[in-house]
């Protein structure tokens, strides 16, 4: 099973972001986006994209989820 794991956008550059997954920052692509990023934003990345916007009400969800993994850093 292949998960996709919510993460803070923490800054963009075109189409290349740095995204914050469970406290490590990775740098993905953000070419998938139906939106441009933004700093602040919540997306779910996926093998070094971000494939979605995770909407404001529902990342305490995604973010309890994982926390309910106990999957510990994004790797």
């Amino acid at each position: 099973m292949c998960l996709g794991a919510p993460g803070r956008v923490v800054s963009v550059d075109d189409f290349v972001g740095v995204v914050d997954c469970l406290g490590e920052q990775r740098t993905v692509g953000l070419q998938l986006l139906d939106e441009p990023a933004v700093v602040g934003d919540y997306v779910l990345v996926h093998l070094g994209f971000a494939v979605r916007h995770i909407p404001d009400d529902e990342v305490a969800e995604a973010l309890a989820f994982f926390d309910e993994l106990n999957v510990g850093r994004f790797s």
